[in-house]
């Protein structure tokens, strides 16, 4: 028996393959399928199921296509409608795959129709339990993204609270427990970093899990302080639910190197989006006006998602030289299936034809210190409302990247700004939206948070809301 975890660091997102003898089986694959069947071909083993746990709103899962190269069966628990063809196993329904087993463990909460899978070994001893978005190391699923309206949070919260008590909690502390996603998934609250755990150690350590809660008690706690959900949730949930175009069809669609011309062209439509990957210094020297910074070596597909909203969307691309599919693969990871191409040259060859060039005012976080430590200056941080909440520098106001869209109006246009995240990221995304927006006077704090803690800060000028270090002036 082989079960390996394939975590994706961009998404947060854990699927597995496991195999036992010839036959091997899918959880909750990636859409991009070809890895699940590399493993299988190097196993010689023929891919029999594809299991999915729920209709995933983060990402766009693979087991359409895979089913449709392999000729796998997708499996769903209960209650899960779809518009392509599945089967819908039952509560308890045992699937043999070589010499161990699958049970089925309906149970809905995080979702109707979620379910999570319970593994059996070649000598009969319960090895794993796979729950999805149903439990994570150090959580549980939000109880907010059902694809049907006809069910209220609350009420999803209380039957996930009997699901976990009834099917998960009765289970032997020796389980393996691998979710579907870790920290920095928007699926949860407060995921842990750790990607799998035992059961024994869950029932310990997981607020979720404590045996002398009350329903009540759990409804409240998981829904207090639950951030609303990214906008693009909905539209990747109903594309699982649906159905969706190729990977491959995705990809070739988009992989167009396009000319000056064209490229400008397509620029006089005010609705398409110009989305510049490349690393954030690479941005902030210079860049196309009005285009969009998100870079690849963040967190890009759910940033994309978080800002850019709506998946139907067409996108332009700039993007480092050779990075164009992957760009692209990651587009569609979560639902961004409309790129029209790329700048043939990127932005030297839109620079070298004469065309405007913008760029970004940046300072280092030591002369941000200095600065600060003599004048009253206007601070914006657009890290989240939890970051800002521990510690932040007296005076600056919060505007978390994710909420900045909506909150932006606040800000008015002639105040000059000093804007950092924890890092110089998130920041560089936050002013590139805020250019867009007509805004002109802004500096990034280059380091970010993180460096500014170094500079020797007087205490007095940190503020946090369990704290209050000095008074604002």
């Amino acid at each position: 028996m082989k079960i390996e975890q394939i975590y994706t660091a961009c998404l947060s997102q854990g699927s597995y393959y496991i195999s036992s003898e010839n036959e091997a089986i899918i959880i909750d694959p990636l859409r991009e399928t070809q890895q699940y069947i590399d493993k299988a071909n190097k196993d010689k083993a023929k891919i029999k199921y594809v299991f999915e746990t729920h209709f995933h709103a983060d990402f766009v899962s693979g087991h359409i296509d895979l089913a449709r190269k392999t000729g796998a069966k997708i499996v769903y628990g209960p209650n899960a409608h779809t518009d392509y063809p599945v089967y819908n196993a039952k509560d308890s329904e045992i699937f043999s795959v070589g010499k161990i087993s699958i049970k089925v463990l309906h149970t809905p909460g995080h979702t109707p129709e979620s379910t999570c899978y319970l593994l059996t070994d070649e000598n009969g001893k319960n090895n794993a339990i796979f729950t999805g978005d149903t439990l994570f190391i150090g959580d549980v699923g939000r109880p907010d993204l059902a694809t049907s309206s006809n069910i209220t949070s609350e009420d999803l919260a209380g039957i996930l609270f009997d699901s976990l008590r009834n099917k998960i909690m009765p289970l032997d502390d020796e389980i393996i427990v691998y979710p579907a996603h870790g920290a920095g998934s928007s699926c949860g609250k407060n995921l842990s970093k750790e990607t799998f755990s035992t059961l024994g150690i869950q029932k310990k350590t997981n607020y979720a899990l404590k045996e002398d809660m009350t329903k009540k008690e759990f409804v409240k706690e998981l829904l207090d302080g639950m951030p609303l959900p990214p906008k693009y949730f909905k539209d990747n949930a109903m594309m699982n639910k649906l159905g969706y175009n190729s990977f491959e069809d995705v990809i070739e669609q988009g992989n167009k190197s396009l000319e000056i011309d064209e490229f400008k062209n397509f620029l006089l439509n005010p609705e398409i989006i110009l989305l510049d990957v490349r690393h954030q210094k690479d941005f902030m020297n210079k860049h196309i006006p009005n285009s969009i910074f998100i870079g690849l070596n963040g967190s890009f597909a759910p940033w994309v998602g978080s800002i850019v909203e709506d998946t139907n969307k067409k996108i332009l691309l700039i993007t480092p030289e050779g990075k164009e599919v992957e760009t692209l693969t990651r587009l569609s990871r979560v639902g961004f299936d409309n790129c029209l191409g790329f700048l043939n040259g990127g932005i030297n060859e839109w620079e070298n034809q004469g065309n405007p060039i913008s760029s970004i005012e940046t300072i280092k976080s030591k002369d941000f210190v200095d600065i600060l430590k003599l004048n009253k200056i206007n601070i914006l941080d657009v890290r989240s409302k939890s970051e800002f909440d521990n510690k932040h520098i007296e005076g600056a106001i919060n505007f978390p990247l994710n909420s900045l869209q909506e909150m932006y109006k606040e800000i008015k246009y002639e105040d000059k700004l000093y804007v950092h995240c924890a890092g110089g990221y998130r920041s560089v995304i936050a002013i590139s939206i805020l250019k867009k927006l007509g805004f002109k006077a802004m500096t990034n704090i280059t380091e970010g948070f993180n460096e500014i803690l170094k500079c020797n800060l007087n205490e007095n000028c940190y503020n946090s809301i369990n704290s209050l270090n000095c008074n604002n002036t």
